[in-house]
């Protein structure tokens, strides 16, 4: 059953994603609550051996300072991004090409709006072709972890 629903959901993410005119993001949408992606993200961050550098509250930020700036639009019910690298990952990447330093550190958003309440947004970036791949791919494991989805 838990694979029946892993595909369900990786169809759903999918489906949300071909919607998306973005091809340099990465993205899962869940009707898991902000709050839970969030405990699974911080999980995922941890039992892959990293540790969290930043964790940017770009929502509140953003409410906060909206009339400041003279925006009219509620952007986000919530959206957080965390920041945080891999010294081995980094590391290989780096040796590489040592250019790919602007890379790093790596983040993962975790986002609601406000026209879809019951959708939570969690996601990347993609990385160039190349040794940058293998971040992308260490942050897709991360993200699905984040849901469940490994």
């Amino acid at each position: 059953m838990n694979k029946l629903f892993t595909a369900l959901a990786l169809v759903a993410a999918t489906m949300a994603q071909a919607d998306d005119t973005r091809t340099d993001i990465i993205t899962y949408d869940t009707d898991q609550s902000f709050d839970d992606v969030i405990f699974g993200l911080e999980n995922a961050i941890l039992d892959a051996g990293l540790v969290v550098d930043h964790i940017s509250h770009t929502g509140d930020m953003l409410a906060r300072t909206k009339e400041d700036v003279g925006g009219t639009v509620d952007l986000f019910v919530h959206a957080d991004v965390y920041s945080f690298c891999s010294a081995a990952v980094s590391r290989e990447v780096m040796e590489a090409d040592p250019m790919n330093v602007v890379f790093c550190p790596y983040d993962i958003f975790v986002m609601v709006r406000p026209d879809t309440p019951d959708t939570t947004t969690i996601g990347f970036r993609t990385y160039p072709e190349g040794a940058m791949k293998k971040v992308e791919a260490m942050l897709d494991g991360i993200a699905r972890s984040a849901l469940g989805l490994d």
